[in-house]
């Protein structure tokens, strides 16, 4: 039993390696679900435009001696969707850019090679 986990945490495929943890994140298809996200975004955001449109009232009362009082009514159940659309639309918008950057493969950074050849530490 031992020598079968100590074999599976050997192999290239272990998802512990760090090239095949960078490479399972690293996928294309990503910059799909990026646009999709983008476009759900902005309908969340004219969604919560519109909502709010619905939201404010405007109520004009006539008195007796004839002044006008111009009041504006908010519904609180069009608020709150509002409110909850903009903060989806938020959402997605983070979660689009993550996924783009996730969907395009960056060049790799190499480290750098010293001009000095390396020393022993007791040797400084």
């Amino acid at each position: 039993m031992t020598d079968v986990a100590s074999s599976s945490s050997s192999s290239p495929s272990s998802p512990s390696s760090p090239r095949n943890s960078q490479d399972r994140l690293h996928q294309p298809w990503r910059l799909v679900v990026s646009a999709v996200e983008s476009v759900l975004a902005v309908v969340a955001g004219w969604a919560a435009t519109w909502f709010w449109g619905d939201a404010v009232s405007t109520m004009t009362i006539r008195t007796d001696d004839g002044a006008e009082l111009v009041s504006r009514v908010y519904e609180g159940d069009w608020v709150g969707l509002a409110f909850a659309c903009v903060a989806v639309a938020a959402l997605l918008v983070v979660d689009a850019a993550r996924q783009a950057v996730l969907g395009v493969r960056t060049r790799r950074w190499r480290r750098r090679r010293s001009s000095r050849p390396d020393r022993p530490a007791d040797a400084r």
